[in-house]
């Protein structure tokens, strides 16, 4: 199984280069900060969308998902939250959210920066965003491949 993950797109342009990618997913995770639904929809057209709302998120969006969402990726247990308060700050909070839950992936963002940390059993992946670099060294997103026994995560760079 292939994953999509994006956050942070915050109704900007998204690129060619992660709009191709995404093509060959089987799913795309959003964590947060669509903006708004025409945002949500354009993604949507690409493929089924499993997705948190961000502090940035209109009231349609937050409509439509919820905070916080806990779901099963073949044997795989993932968080997805979008993330709140200053970058320093952000994985502290993440990890606070999930405290009770039983979890081996965390997908968040809100920071834009890219993280791709394992911490005891749980990996802690922010996409970074794919179209602002406001505290962030450059635009991503990323890829979680998942198959019966394991999972891995990558960043890719925009470079167009």
């Amino acid at each position: 199984m292939k994953i999509g993950v994006v956050a942070d797109t915050h109704s900007k342009d998204l690129p060619k280069q992660m709009l191709s990618d995404l093509k060959s997913v089987d799913l795309i995770i959003h964590a947060g900060d669509f903006c708004e639904v025409r945002d949500y929809e354009a993604v949507a057209k690409i493929k089924e969308v499993k997705a948190v709302y961000g502090n940035m998120d209109n009231s349609e969006i937050r409509k439509l998902f919820p905070r916080k969402q806990v779901f099963k990726l073949g044997a795989f247990s993932v968080g997805l939250f979008h993330g709140e308060g200053p970058p320093k700050t952000i994985l502290e909070k993440v990890k606070e959210e999930f405290q009770k839950d039983k979890v081996d992936i965390v997908i968040f963002g809100h920071s834009h920066q890219p993280l791709n940390q394992k911490e005891g059993d749980v990996l802690y992946f922010n996409p970074g965003s794919p179209n602002d670099t406001v505290f962030a060294p450059y635009c991503s997103y990323g890829i979680i491949e998942i198959d019966d026994k394991k999972f891995s995560a990558k960043h890719i760079k925009i470079k167009d």
